[in-house]
This record gives structure tokens, sequence and C-alpha cells, in this order.
């Protein structure tokens, strides 16, 4: 195997596969990337079995073969060397030596026939959809997801295709947030499948060319997306989410409409001294003024209060302060509306407007 390559070509591929390959591996070949050359292409490869980045890169000068690299080492090599460097890379036995300019580097390999090949079962299900769709759909739900829950299903994102709409979903048991928006083509099918958490980072951080279409497929056990010369597989996690769907079917409080700059600036403030494991906040609703107020165990006391065009009943609710922000954050228009169910099991937050984007949060106890 011998090629040469332009820094440019490489160093982006590189980066994108690094991302999913883990720094202690049980299986050394999996801390490589498996390098493939034939005819005028390189593929490369990083897996840890569960999630897998291939990339292809066009190259003019080769001899075929196949090897696997130390892939951070390789990256190293790469970024540190001059902008528009020619990268000559040859595979001596056990050993792959990579030249450019004056620099010489000698890399100890593993064959590519001890590269694990990455399971997939037959893959019946396809849909297409812009990347700058897909992006601000996992922009607005990303953040929801739990991390090592004991409930497994929730360390990921729920994918719900139904014919010509597609919804994601995540929730840490404490917040769910919902995106919903049209697909370009319909499907003809409904389908619901769970992403694994590393597997939604890793793609979300692969979608920087807005202008790109992606083809999905998937079964009930993978999904294979395809970026441009980059295919994105994963494993999906196997269970059932649970039915959200209970927590619109029930009675709710007038909406309150605030300003979501002012809303969010008071938040922040009263935040201070909330308790800063829990970081809850008590809101105190009445007819035309909202009071939010806080306390914390060294005794310090925050609160401050909105003026809202709310004419309903009294009531008083706690949340964690973080959770609403988050949410705020991710609204795109100027105004929120805060919508608490009558028996106080839930808060909804969305725009005035018919949106996309839905984000409930649970309440707290203080």
């Amino acid at each position: 195997m011998k090629y040469i390559i332009n820094r440019e070509s490489l160093l982006p591929s590189l980066q994108q596969i690094v991302g999913v390959i883990e720094k202690r591996q049980t299986m050394p070949v999996l801390a490589n990337v498996l390098m493939v050359v034939e005819g005028e292409s390189l593929t490369l490869t990083g897996t840890d079995l569960e999630i897998q980045i291939v990339a292809k890169i066009n190259i003019s000068t080769a001899s075929p073969g196949a090897i696997t690299v130390p892939a951070r080492k390789l990256l190293d090599i790469c970024r540190l060397l001059p902008s528009n460097a020619d990268i000559h890379f040859e595979k001596l036995n056990d050993k792959v030596k990579v030249l450019s300019n004056r620099s010489r580097f000698s890399l100890s390999c593993l064959p590519a026939e001890h590269y694990p090949e990455f399971a997939e079962s037959e893959m019946d299900r396809q849909f297409s959809i812009p990347a700058s769709k897909l992006k601000k759909a996992l922009e607005k739900t990303i953040f929801c997801m739990a991390n090592q829950d004991v409930r497994y299903y929730l360390n990921g994102l729920l994918l719900n295709i139904s014919n010509n709409k597609f919804k994601l979903v995540s929730s840490d048991g404490h917040r769910l947030s919902i995106f919903e928006d049209d697909l370009v083509q319909p499907t003809g099918y409904e389908a619901r499948i769970i992403l694994p958490r590393k597997g939604v980072l890793e793609l979300y951080r692969l979608l920087d060319n807005s202008e790109s279409e992606l083809t999905v497929i998937f079964s009930n056990n993978n999904i294979k997306i395809t970026i441009d010369q980059l295919v994105f597989s994963a494993k999906l996690v196997d269970a059932k989410y649970p039915d959200f769907g209970k927590v619109f079917q029930q009675a709710f409080f007038e909406p309150i409409a605030i300003p979501k700059q002012e809303l969010k600036e008071t938040l922040t403030r009263v935040a201070i001294l909330a308790n800063e494991k829990f970081k809850g906040v008590t809101f105190d609703i009445v007819s035309g003024s909202m009071k939010i107020s806080t306390h914390n165990p060294e005794h310090d006391e925050a609160e401050e209060e909105l003026t809202i065009g709310y004419k309903g009943e009294p009531l008083s609710i706690a949340f964690n302060a973080q959770y609403l922000l988050d949410a705020i954050t991710n609204l795109d228009s100027d105004s929120v509306l805060l919508t608490i169910a009558s028996n106080a099991s839930s808060c909804f937050v969305d725009e005035p407007e018919q949106s996309e984007y839905k984000f409930i949060v649970m309440p707290m106890r203080l």
C-alpha cells in the first residue's frame, strides 16, 4: 500500500472519525483507524462497535492495500504539519512510513484483517432530510437526554416517523423536549426507534454542512446516515420509549405570556442564590403578577416580580431554574408561553405562535 494525499483532504475526515474512537479500548485494534486503498479512493473507518464512521476520499497516486494505523497519533501528526502539505504513506511490513517535506514518521500498525466488522441487520426503511433541518431538530432536543440513567432508553433520542412527518423526543425523567416537522417526501410508513446518546452527539457534530441532503436508512436494530462522502452508522437502543402522549390529555390553567429576555434575565439573577444542587425557584402567580423567589441552606434569599397579563386562579409552583433556562434559550420567538397543568404535574414552555418545538418541565417540591 502506497499513496500521496494532501493534508487538507485527509485532516477533516480524520477529525470526524477520531470522535467515535474511545481512548480506552478492550481491543487494541479499536484505537486504530482502518485505511483501505482501492483504485483512486481511500476509505477511512473508525468504530467503537456501537457507532461507526466511514469516510471516502479521492486520491490520484496510489497502489492498493489495507492497514490499521493509531488514530490519535496520526491525527496529531496531520494537524501539526504545514497547511497544504503533501503526505506520503507507505506500508512496510507492520509499519507505516509517513513522509511530508522534511518530516519522517514511522507508526506501528496492526493488520487490517484484525479490524472487527460492524454488525448490521438488513435495513428496509428510508427517508431523506436536509442536514439543516435535522441539525435544528437535534439542537432543540439533545440537551434533554439523560446521561447514565438506569432507564437506559432515556440515554438516547426517540425518532418517530409518521408518513410525511418526523418527531424527535428526549427526556431525562424531569423534563421532556419535542421537535416535530415535515419531511420532504411521504414515507408511507410509521416507525419509532431510539438512537443511543453517544451516536446522537457524534451525529450532531458531523452535521456542519447545512446545504447537504441526508439519506437515512434504518431497521429495528441499526441506522445508517449518508452525509456527503461520509457514512454514519449506529446500533439502536433495543427498548420501548415511554408513552408521553398522556401529558397532553389533561386540564390546564390559563397560559401565561412573558417576554423571553425579561424572564431569562430574572431567572438567571434569582438562581444565583438557589440551592447549588437542586437550583429550585418558586413561582407565585396571581392575577397580573408573577413573583419568582428562592432560598438556600445558607439562609440567603432572592425574589423578583414580573408584571404579566394573567387573569386566572392564583397558583404556586417550583421548578429547577436551569431546566427552564435551557428551554427558554431554545425558543426562537421573543415571547414565552407558560402553560401549567391544573394538577400542577407539569408545565409547557413554548412559543405563542404554532411552533414545531415543545418543552415540558416537571415541578419540584421545595
